[in-house]
Formats: C-alpha cells, structure tokens, sequence
C-alpha cells in the first residue's frame, strides 16, 4: 500500500517534529520557544558542521595541478563551496539574532507591526522577521523602488 505524501505539517524541521499547539494556548508560550529554540540550535550544529567539512575538504583536497585545466576546475569547485559557506554564514548570524530574539522575549513578533508572525510561518523560516503582510509590503515597495531606478 502506497504511503501517502507528508504535508508540511508533518516534516521535520532540522530533526524536530512540528509544534502543535493546545486549543486556547497563549502564543509564544515557553513551550513554543523551546521549541524553536531546538530547531534554531539543531539548524545552527548542522550548518557548522557544514563548515568544519569544508575546511578539512579544502585542506585535504588542496592540490597543485599541474595541468591548468584541472587546477581551473578544483578553484571553480572551492569557489562555488566558499560561496555557499559565505550564504551560511549570513544565516548563522540570523540564527544567532533569532536566538536572542527568543531570549529577549521578541521572538515572534513582526518587526514592523509588532503582530504576531504565526506559528506556520516561523515552522516554515525559523529566522522570520515579519508577518506576512509586512514581508508582501516590503517586497512590493522593493520591487516599485527597484523600476523607478532601472527607467
């Protein structure tokens, strides 16, 4: 018999089920914020341990080609490895902002509005700083600024 397709609701997030709130649960509860809390710390082992193997790959992997085309192709491939490591490092550091968010009792809540960023949506980006509505607000005003330059 088939499995039937998880839905979002069901993944794990960096190794952590989903949080499913009570009826008539308070938001941002300490319950919730140890649990992204969790997920906050267990996406931040797995990206660090994303960074200690590319050190020890480009140190052990670190070779003096002879042959130009393939010491082209190892800079390529390093570059490319720094490039996605440069993409994570700016994720830790909203990861570390989140985690301070959580300790400074902020965690949660839009930047913009002050409103409640839904539980959904920070299952979905853990470092969410917006609500939705601020997020659609600010891409639409990014966008409008973005034409007004490019005529």
């Amino acid at each position: 018999m088939p499995r039937a397709c998880k839905t979002m609701k069901d993944q794990l997030i960096h190794g952590i089920a989903p949080y499913r709130p009570k009826k008539g649960e308070k938001y941002m509860n300490d319950a919730q914020l140890e649990h992204f809390r969790k997920i906050l710390l267990s996406w931040k082992a797995e990206l660090m341990g994303e960074v200690e193997r590319t050190v020890h790959h480009m140190r052990d992997d670190a070779s003096n080609f002879p042959d130009p085309s393939d010491r082209a192709t190892q800079e390529s491939e390093f570059g490319l490895e720094l490039r996605t490591r440069d993409r994570e490092r700016k994720l830790l550091k909203k990861i570390n902002a989140a985690l301070e968010r959580i300790n400074d009792g902020s965690y949660g809540y839009c930047e913009e509005t002050g409103e409640e960023i839904g539980l959904e949506r920070l299952q979905a980006r853990p470092v969410a700083t917006l609500s939705v509505e601020a997020q659609q607000h600010r891409e639409m005003a990014e966008r409008q600024y973005r034409d007004r330059t490019t005529r």
